[in-house]
């Protein structure tokens, strides 16, 4: 697919972003569905579509590896890249093994030594996000589940390499934001980012995990209202009908964005990079309420570059 042909997708999927952001509220909860399909392309399809040479890392070097989420690297257009991600699995057995993409902080701890290596090294750090949250187990409290999460977003706040963060499923809570502090976040159409899951935010608002539906329709985490928002800095289209009709399509979307944004940041000396990333990030505290409904008081309406 030519660039040209490609920009123009993005462009009319931004501008209908754009046009329509009440509109999207009607299929709100399709959308979240859609985000959570059993056939949607995971990190490590993404991953084995993207870059070749993937050599995967394991272990955090304190008490364990985390199946949960996947770290390492590999050749991306015959450049290291370090890819890191959630991984929720196909079947019950993975899925079990994998802890339905929900990590503890052995695999926040097994990302940080990754970036690390990437830091050290001068190589990018790409993020996959693809979960409902960081595992909520006493167990994983016991062993610093909060400080690790912490920890990675201040680690990733301080990288002097370019950071990439890709929402590709479903990003929910600390569990995403934890990869989730990159020089640029795009998501794809179909994806959701919200500071907690619908079921979540139900059980705590109205002790009722059954009025998950009312609380998406509050949060509206949808790819248009964080980019309209200014929470993600673009929307990544999505094969007719969503990622899984086509991952190959989905990956080869991706990829011109992905290239294309790492080639820019690649040309930013590291300090003003850093100095970027931390001021996009302090711009997301105001929020405003302009018509009964929660927002982010940096709203924009121009479309990210196509």
């Amino acid at each position: 697919m030519s660039d040209r042909k490609q920009g123009g997708r993005f462009r009319k999927v931004t501008n209908k972003v754009r046009r329509t952001p009440e509109a999207q509220d009607e299929d709100l909860w399709e959308r979240v569905q859609l985000a959570r399909h059993a056939e949607r392309p995971y990190t490590l399809d993404y991953i084995n579509r993207l870059c070749s040479d993937f050599e995967e890392l394991h272990g955090d070097r304190y008490f364990s590896d985390d199946a949960a989420l996947v770290a390492g690297f590999g050749r991306y257009h015959d450049t290291p890249v370090a890819f890191i991600g959630q991984q929720k699995g196909r079947d019950t057995n993975e899925r079990t093994c994998r802890n339905f993409g929900m990590a503890g902080p052995e695999g926040y701890r097994k990302a940080m030594r990754v970036m690390e290596i990437a830091n050290r090294l001068g190589i990018s750090v790409v993020t996959l996000i693809d979960t409902p949250g960081a595992f909520p187990g006493a167990s994983a409290e016991e062993r610093g589940q909060g400080g690790a999460i912490s920890r990675s977003i201040q680690m990733m706040w301080r990288l002097d390499v370019p950071t990439v963060a890709v929402i590709i499923g479903e990003g929910s809570s600390g569990g995403a934001l934890g990869l989730g502090v990159a020089d640029r976040v795009l998501m794809l159409e179909n994806s959701t980012y919200s500071v907690i899951s619908p079921e979540g935010a139900s059980a705590i608002l109205w002790r009722d995990a059954s009025k998950a539906k009312l609380a998406a329709q509050a949060f509206k985490p949808t790819a248009a209202n964080c980019y309209r928002w200014g929470v993600v800095d673009a929307v990544v289209p999505e094969p007719e009908g969503g990622a899984h009709t086509d991952p190959g399509q989905a990956a080869e979307i991706l990829d011109q964005y992905l290239s294309r944004v790492l080639t820019e940041l690649g040309a930013v000396p590291p300090a003003d990079r850093r100095r970027a990333r931390r001021e996009r990030f302090r711009r997301l505290g105001p929020l405003r309420d302009p018509e009964g409904g929660m927002g982010m008081a940096t709203g924009r309406e121009t479309p990210p570059p196509g």
